[in-house]
């Protein structure tokens, strides 16, 4: 079968010009009849690996799902794109299930979604039923479920090897978000899937930046994190039931649109809850894990832990469900060992020790992931085995310069801490052992030690930066397993010798930067029409009883805002208009449009659209571009007589992130140092350069200089001794 007929599809049904990640040798495979495995980021477009395929075979797909509360929302999208789809689950009434019988029987259906255990239904009676139906296709999602090293066993899933022994000549696609290496194995294996070929995607979603913060007065930080964001979407995950139901509650109290959702919570009224923040009725969930698996809304615009997750996978798919419209999106992260400490007792596996270890590591690596102080975005791909470069430019580590301070002493007390505890104790037990804790915990022994209490004058949280600190340069190590004892390295020795200096972190300067939600390549969207177009949206999905963003998603409306389409033709140029979209909703939305531009005196846009298509074939390319031209963009600014402050505004940049921009332009000549630094400056920072040798570093020179000197003016000066 043509993968053009496959293109014509994605555009016409789905309303998208191209294929992305590995969705075309996906496809392609499924229609050569041959099995697959497939592993894609959360929102990289998974379900069309199986839905176009399942539109060019001549019989039915029946795609395999445990998110029974997911099943609904992609039966409704895609009847709404045209396509004929049902679900069989618990949740209807019989009536309802003969009728999806009736047209499997009439062959009105392309796709059919069941739950596993549906397969299983009275033995293998509902295999016998699909043994006399015509199956082209079977999908099974979230495939990560079926191996028992992963992060999501699920037993059930096991029993889908069946599918192959029933079904040999039948082409079967695995598809999942979160699988590392040793799970993609078992999925191929459990599934005895022995010939399928492997797709693996890159695991990053460029759209979402990285944040982990100290679990220090969450709340307060919260409620100034939200304040910032009111008219988004956002989902706000807690560890407990109870928790949830406070927070829910303490934020309605301060005015925002906040529900609670938890497996303890009434099927209805979860139901209820869910519903109305799918319609953008409300603007935040606050929920436990139970949520989410089952969410498809694209335009969740954050996603906040409250408690840390209990592996990375589920790190990765819950900040996953954060800009699945692919617009830049937040996760957020309130990060303490205390969290980590008090997962240790929910990660043990009953009667199996193999995999208790396994979930202890994966616990540790979360928490390696919240103590980090190098690219976070890189721990995740590396996490997922996916090499990439050190720096991404948009988490909270790669924004933030961090200052060192002289912590040989500091270092001393902890290591020696160690040294008179025989190397026999957690972090925890030291920390409380060197402030002089008067806890019962802490032997009688070893208060009576010269080291006990010499750390008093430091707060716990800390010391337990310092220790991290100390583990990650190699001068302490830690054990595995679920109880980690803190060890001395073969570092250790000259520090307590006092014959080498240690450096510690001292504070992170955060650099500001603000989410927007196109690139900077891009014509900048008109936020008043994005507002109008909202209320159209809402209007037809009111009507069609469907959530806001299966009528348009939030990235389409930002390039009608963007974009200006005046007519059917450009209607169609816009990424996610397809043609039955365009006849069902088209005359609204374009009405809208140019309303707004015949009161404001604009033209279409459409001739910028073939630029910025033009740059998304080179992807190198685009990277390093838009790094520069953001850069080129400040410049341009300067050369026009803005000042640097004025050009942060107007570009919502900080004051720091314009200097780095423009202090670029000095190795070249193109800007002054003597622009950038006031004059009588200049000489000190030369000097303070050229005395701590800092290697082109800013950070140990804005710590001797103090605080009359930027991190922006030395850089200046940084990049005029190299001109």
């Amino acid at each position: 079968m043509s993968m053009t007929r496959a293109k014509e599809i994605l555009k016409h049904k789905f309303g998208y010009d191209s294929f992305r990640l590995n969705q075309h040798q996906a496809i392609e495979s499924v229609l050569q009849k041959k099995d697959c495995v497939v592993l894609m980021p959360t929102g990289g477009g998974k379900s069309l690996c199986y839905q176009i395929p399942a539109l060019m075979l001549n019989g039915l797909t029946v795609v395999i799902s445990p998110l029974i509360s997911l099943m609904k929302d992609q039966v409704d999208a895609l009847k709404n794109s045209g396509v004929e789809a049902a679900f069989l689950n618990s949740t209807q009434s019989a009536a309802q299930q003969s009728a999806v019988y009736r047209a499997i029987a009439n062959k009105k259906l392309k796709l059919l979604y069941v739950a596993p255990e549906r397969l299983l239904q009275a033995g293998d009676r509902f295999i016998d039923y699909l043994k006399e139906t015509d199956v082209s296709l079977f999908a099974i999602d979230e495939a990560h479920c079926i191996s028992s090293w992963g992060h999501d066993f699920r037993p059930e899933y096991l029993q889908l090897a069946k599918l192959k022994a029933h079904f040999p000549a039948v082409p079967v696609i695995a598809l999942t978000a979160t699988a590392d290496k040793l799970v993609r194995r078992d999925i191929i294996d459990k599934l005895e899937m022995n010939s399928a070929a492997l797709f693996v995607s890159s695991f990053n979603r460029p759209n979402i930046s990285y944040t982990v913060e100290p679990k220090r007065n969450s709340y307060g930080q919260l409620l100034d994190y939200l304040g910032k964001r009111k008219n988004d979407s956002g989902i706000i995950y807690c560890l407990s039931r109870a928790s949830v139901d406070k927070l829910a509650e303490d934020l309605r109290d301060e005015g925002f649109s906040a529900l609670p959702y938890h497996a303890g919570l009434d099927k209805q009224v979860k139901e209820r809850h869910q519903e109305l923040f799918l319609r953008d009725e409300i603007k935040i969930i606050v929920a436990t894990i139970a949520f989410g698996m089952g969410i498809d809304k694209s335009n969740v615009r954050f996603v906040v832990h409250m408690d840390a997750p209990k592996n990375i996978e589920s790190y990765y798919q819950e900040t996953g469900r954060a800009g699945r419209d692919g617009l830049q999106s937040e996760a957020l992260l309130f990060f303490s060992w205390g969290d980590i400490a008090k997962l240790k007792s929910f990660v043990q596996v009953d009667g199996d020790q193999a995999q208790t270890s396994i979930m202890v590591k994966k616990l540790n690596q979360m928490g390696e992931f919240g103590d980090l102080k190098s690219c976070r975005r890189k721990f995740l791909l590396n996490y997922f085995s996916e090499e990439t470069k050190d720096i991404c430019g948009s988490c909270d580590n790669c924004n933030t310069d961090y200052e060192r301070f002289d912590g040989t002493i500091i270092a001393q007390k902890a290591l020696s801490a160690v040294k008179r505890l025989d190397e026999r104790f957690g972090a925890n037990y030291t920390i409380d052992f060197l402030r002089g804790s008067q806890s019962k915990t802490i032997r009688p022994e070893h208060k009576e030690l010269k080291t006990y209490g010499v750390g008093s004058d430091i707060s716990k949280d800390n010391w337990f930066d310092y220790i991290k600190d100390l583990i990650s340069q190699g001068y302490l190590k830690q054990t595995e397993g679920q109880y980690p004892l803190l060890m001395l390295t073969e570092k250790s020795a000259a520090v307590l010798k006092g014959t080498e200096k240690v450096d510690l972190i001292k504070v992170k300067i955060r650099l500001e930067k603000k989410a927007s939600l196109v690139s900077e390549t891009e014509p900048e969207y008109l936020s008043d029409l994005l507002t109008d177009l909202k209320k159209v949206r809402a209007v037809i999905a009111k009507k069609e009883s469907v959530p806001p963003y299966v009528v348009f998603s939030d990235a389409t409306l930002v390039e009608f805002a963007a974009y200006l389409p005046q007519a059917a033709g450009e209607l169609l140029r816009i990424s996610g208009v397809g043609d039955l979209k365009l006849e069902k909703y088209g005359k609204p939305f374009l009405k809208e449009i140019r309303k707004y531009c015949e009161m404001h005196h604009l033209e279409s846009r459409m001739h910028l659209k073939a630029v910025k298509r033009q740059r998304k074939t080179k992807n190198k390319a685009k990277a390093v571009g838009s790094k520069n031209d953001t850069a080129n963009a400040s410049l341009a600014m300067f050369k026009s007589g803005f000042s640097i402050s004025e050009i942060a505004e107007e570009r919502c940049l900080s004051t720091n992130t314009i200097e780095t921009h423009l202090a670029r332009f000095i190795e070249s000549g193109e800007v002054k140092v003597g622009q950038l630094v006031q004059a009588h400056k200049i000489e000190p920072i030369k000097k303070a350069i050229l005395k701590l040798k800092s290697g082109g570093a800013a950070g140990p020179v804005k710590e001797f200089l103090g605080d009359d000197y930027s991190y922006g003016e030395i850089r200046a000066v940084l990049m005029s001794m190299k001109h």
